[in-house]
């Protein structure tokens, strides 16, 4: 594969931004009043099935035709009894076909996670399943953990310890999808915490609890569900098997990356109950009305209200103004109400579910494209908030002012610093490597986050910052030694300082000019040979060193064309690729790990050139020149060390 060089640098400068790109503002406000209207307390409009239907009738068409987005569902639940479902857009764009809040199966990612754990809870209440029991003593295969063993409440609180995996997580191909069983002793995650030490979100984690019930119950995961859960409660359209069953693959809405693109595969989730349901607006409203109605719906009890209320309820207190993990739910306090939820986000698939249990309501919504500029994200939040502000308003609390050492505090925070969401140990860690998140001191003593676009906070008491014109919270704190950051909002995550040697600044700084000096390198040599040629001067060395430059030159090569063979693996998932991270790929992985063996032999030979143009009679040019290229060839060395591009494992 031939990439021009400048590619090839900007692929490993930029590759952050394209990994996992940070929120966008959202979208421009639809031109509907009734949709956008400022709401204050004397004005509340009612809950109704009218009011909600005009306000997303103006919201919805608007925002999916500004962000490229193919189509939407809604699902809004009251008082035991579904209030508003609707379709929006389209289910096929080429076909026109719309979108159908009973009939239009959508993908609904980690929101699947919400049926996983109701079936672990039936267990439970059985006795046949232990919450706090190490998760082994269900297993036919060892976790071995650092510490502590891991629980089946670790799991529900995303505290198992897990680093990141992406391997097989995603394919199109049904013969590359793997069970659940042969997925999880396959692609064994390691550990980079302690259980119960840090929240650190894991889909291997949730799929392991998947795999419990499977075996507890000696039924296959996806029929558990279907006997015990979907079931009983009506909701015929929805699916934990992959691909869809016959009968139902006919309804499956297609996914876009925009509307104004081709349908994407279907995408089939390798972590099957932490991702993998397909179903529709109407059934998850079905979901909803039991989760609100104590474990009860239409007849069928699928949890005793016991049940429910735990699931639904902080395992410990969480701090004021902080979300917090319940048992299996998100848990939050919006406009004064609690709400608990999950959202679920496959490439092209973004959905999110919320209840807010005092109120008896709940609403689902649901997207098949990711849209212009990911434009989804933005027009996901702003429904909720808006849904919020509308009908369960609250004035904003008074911002307080700023402590004494604010400036200073700033100043000591800025840097750059990582989730303990990443993957550590893989090459995949070049990814989480380069979109750190990065702190900056402002000159009046505010802070922003690269992550939070737009938003700076303010230190209003010692190591607690809060959102200007907003109520989201930055609390620093320390784990494992480091300094770290709890955002309010994330409550399966904690940014951690990095320290020097995994910065990304000095990261990208040393790729960079390592590779401007071997092209440099490179492009002297036929200059040289010409000059030399078109003038007859004669060579500027002889002996043994003619053989060192000569082999520093064709290091450099080398390491150009070993940097290009990674760009070839990597450039799949730089575009986001549903295939771009299953077994496919090991045969070149393992090749480029031997390879590995190019920019340590390249490294030595320019340290080896650089020994000769010392001991012979050579002036401080030419020695820099060398020592410029040894600097260079190490600079490679030390890159592909960091990225962990050298390596044995095609665990990743």
């Amino acid at each position: 594969m031939k990439k021009p060089l400048i590619a090839l640098l900007a692929m490993f400068l930029v590759a952050a931004t394209q990994v996992a790109p940070p929120p966008i503002a959202p979208p421009p406000r639809p031109a509907a009043d009734v949709a956008t209207a400022p709401v204050v307390p004397s004005q509340t409009p009612q809950l109704t099935a009218a009011d909600v239907g005009a306000w997303l009738d103006g919201y919805m068409p608007a925002s999916l035709k500004a962000g490229k987005i193919a189509g939407a569902q809604v699902a809004i639940v009251k008082d035991g009894a579904v209030l508003f479902e609707k379709g929006y857009g389209y289910a096929d764009v080429a076909a026109k076909t719309p979108m159908d809040p009973r009939r239009s199966l959508m993908r609904i990612g980690s929101t699947s996670k919400l049926l996983t754990w109701t079936a672990v809870m039936q267990l439970v209440e059985a006795g046949r399943i232990d919450l706090n029991a190490d998760v082994n003593r269900y297993l036919d295969f060892r976790i071995t953990p650092p510490g502590r063993a891991v629980t089946i409440n670790d799991l529900m609180q995303h505290r198992g310890g897990f680093e990141e995996g992406l391997k097989d997580l995603l394919a199109s191909d049904p013969k590359l999808l793997k069970t659940t069983e042969r997925y999880l002793k396959e692609n064994t995650r390691p550990f980079l915490f302690e259980p119960g030490e840090a929240p650190a979100y894991s889909n291997y984690g949730v799929a392991l609890a998947g795999y419990i019930v499977q075996r507890v119950s000696g039924e296959s995961f996806e029929a558990y569900v279907a006997r015990h859960i979907t079931g009983p409660l009506g909701m015929a359209r929805t699916t934990f098997a992959q691909p869809l069953p016959p009968a139902l693959a006919p309804l499956a809405a297609k996914g876009y990356a925009t509307s104004d693109g081709p349908p994407q595969p279907y995408e089939l989730v390798g972590t099957a109950p932490a991702g993998s349901v397909a179903t529709t607006a109407d059934d998850m409203a079905r979901f909803m009305l039991m989760q609100l109605g104590e474990g009860s719906y239409g007849g069928a009890t699928i949890l005793k209200p016991a049940t429910i209320a735990f699931l639904h309820r902080p395992s410990t207190p969480p701090a004021p103004g902080f979300d917090t993990m319940a048992h299996g739910f998100f848990w939050m306090m919006r406009n004064g109400t609690p709400v608990i939820g999950h959202g679920g986000d496959t490439i092209v698939f973004h959905t999110d579910l919320n209840l807010l249990p005092d109120k008896k309501v709940g609403i689902f919504v649901s997207f098949s494209s990711r849209g212009e500029n990911d434009a989804v994200y933005g027009v996901r939040e702003r429904l909720f908030d808006l849904f919020m502000d509308r009908y369960f308003p609250v004035p904003l609390p008074p911002m307080q002012p700023a402590i004494a050492s604010a400036a200073r505090d700033a100043q000591a925070l800025a840097g750059h610093y990582e989730s303990t969401r990443r993957v550590e140990t893989g090459f995949i860690s070049l990814f989480y490597l380069l979109q750190q998140d990065q702190v900056r001191a402002e000159p009046d003593g505010t802070i922003q986050l690269s992550s939070i676009e737009g938003k700076r906070f303010r230190e209003i008491s010692p190591g607690l910052w809060r959102e200007l014109d907003g109520t989201r919270l930055l609390r620093v704190t320390e784990l494992g030694g480091r300094r770290a950051i709890v955002d309010s909002q994330n409550p399966v995550g904690v940014l951690q300082a990095v320290p020097l040697s995994r910065n990304a600044t000095v990261f990208q700084s040393v790729l960079g000019l390592s590779l401007l000096v071997l092209v440099v390198t490179i492009l002297v040599w036929p200059v040289g040979w010409w000059v030399r040629r078109r003038f007859r001067a004669p060579p500027a060395a002889a002996g043994r060193v003619v053989w060192t430059r000569r082999l520093v030159r064709i290091g450099a090569i080398a390491d150009l064309a070993y940097l290009g063979g990674w760009y070839a693996i990597l450039s799949p998932i730089l575009g986001q690729h549903v295939d771009a991270y299953n077994a496919t790929l090991d045969a070149p992985i393992r090749l480029l790990q031997v390879a590995a063996i190019v920019p340590v032999t390249a490294a030595g030979l320019g340290l080896w050139n650089l020994a000769e143009m010392f001991r012979a009679p050579f002036g401080w040019a030419m020695r820099l020149r060398a020592a410029l290229a040894a600097m260079a060839l190490l600079g490679i060395l030390w890159v592909a060390s960091v990225a962990h591009l050298i390596g044995w494992s095609l665990n990743y």
